[in-house]
């Protein structure tokens, strides 16, 4: 075995990699893009899918560890027959009889296919709860022999879900909270709700206590992320949250009109950013990844960061998209009550309803 898996973006980076590289190394192209997940049910004729999953983190976090939501929000109708027809393809060509799963990256407008397995996956029982396709009864079926009552895409409209990683950090000390290639988590929550907002609020809710109004967030931004990671802060302190924040990130802040608390790092003063974290002056921390000179590990400050943040059970969000996520699952939440409830019976009617068909 070598080292970790890791995403890099230049040669120099690649040449330092493999000088400390051990054993074999398997070399992937990494696509940037959106990342769906697809769980289809195949007769090795028929193909079902009874809906597609978008996730909310980029391509290159394992998607066991990101945020999905259903149905896509970005998705053009050309982007989903893409979709839909490449996994009809591969699943009649393997002639699948059950369930398989079929990762994608959208980029540019274009379908890539990342990994198919013809298995069952973790997304299943979440797709089944959504739209009350009983996916497992209908791959035990076409398992045995039988043929499927339909085929295409079918997506129950009228209804968001949006599905939440859940991690054990706090259990496991010398693990870093940060996200990647490899999967940390180690279960999931749901939320649904009519709307997406509410629903992403709920899943939320489900991982991490409630952000009180008045409450406050640590900001620690790598500079690669900073332009992208202002209006992110900008929605937060709109929210009436306060922001403490490292040196370079207090000075965007000021730059912006937007007020924060600066704090030290570590070795550098106090009240330094494990200070803030220790002392339950802060119920957020939003720390993206600053990587060492010879572009191999995260600074050590951060591992600090993310770990003081776990073991305190402070959410601590290492992508600018999930912060992103939260930020609009906090504005929906503000402006109606989250708390309104869907009954069984008219959930059973939505799942039943108009199919969405590309």
């Amino acid at each position: 075995g070598g080292r970790d898996m890791a995403i890099l973006a230049d040669e120099a980076g690649l040449s330092r990699y493999l000088r400390q590289a051990q054993g074999e190394v398997l070399v992937d192209h990494y696509v940037e893009g959106r990342e769906l997940d697809v769980d289809a049910v195949c007769d090795a004729e028929t193909v079902l899918i009874p809906g597609i999953l978008e996730q909310v983190e980029p391509s290159g976090i394992h998607s066991g560890d990101s945020s999905a939501v259903y149905p896509p929000t970005g998705l053009s109708l050309d982007e989903t027959s893409q979709v839909v027809e490449h996994t009809t393809s591969i699943a009649r060509a393997f002639r699948v009889r059950g369930l398989v799963n079929v990762q994608f990256v959208i980029s540019e407008g274009r379908a890539y296919v990342l990994e198919v397995n013809p298995r069952a996956s973790r997304t299943v029982p979440f797709l089944s709860k959504v739209t009350g396709v009983p996916m497992v009864a209908l791959a035990t079926l076409a398992a045995l022999g039988g043929s499927l009552p339909e085929s295409g895409l079918c997506q129950p409209a009228g209804l968001y879900a949006v599905k939440a990683p859940v991690f054990s950090m706090a259990k496991l000390r010398a693990v870093d909270a940060i996200l990647g290639p490899e999967m940390k988590s180690t279960g999931e929550a749901m939320g649904v709700a009519r709307d997406l907002a509410t629903a992403q609020y709920r899943a939320f809710l489900s991982t991490m206590d409630d952000l009180p109004a008045d409450g406050a967030a640590l900001c620690s931004i790598a500079d690669g992320d900073k332009l992208e990671a202002l209006p992110i802060l900008r929605g937060l302190h709109g929210l009436g949250i306060r922001l403490f924040a490292t040196e370079g990130t207090a000075r965007l802040l000021r730059g912006a009109g937007i007020p924060a608390v600066p704090v030290a790092k570590l070795r550098e003063g106090h009240p330094s950013v494990i200070d803030v974290i220790q002392s339950g002056e802060v119920h957020l921390v939003v720390n993206t990844v600053s990587v060492s000179r010879d572009g191999a590990n995260p600074l050590r400050d951060g591992f600090e960061i993310r770990r003081a943040s776990v073991e305190r059970r402070i959410p601590c969000l290492t992508s600018l998209d999930t912060a992103g996520a939260l930020v609009e699952a906090l504005k929906g939440a503000r402006r109606r009550s989250a708390w309104s409830v869907i009954a069984l019976d008219e959930f059973a009617t939505i799942q039943s309803g108009e199919p969405v068909r590309p």
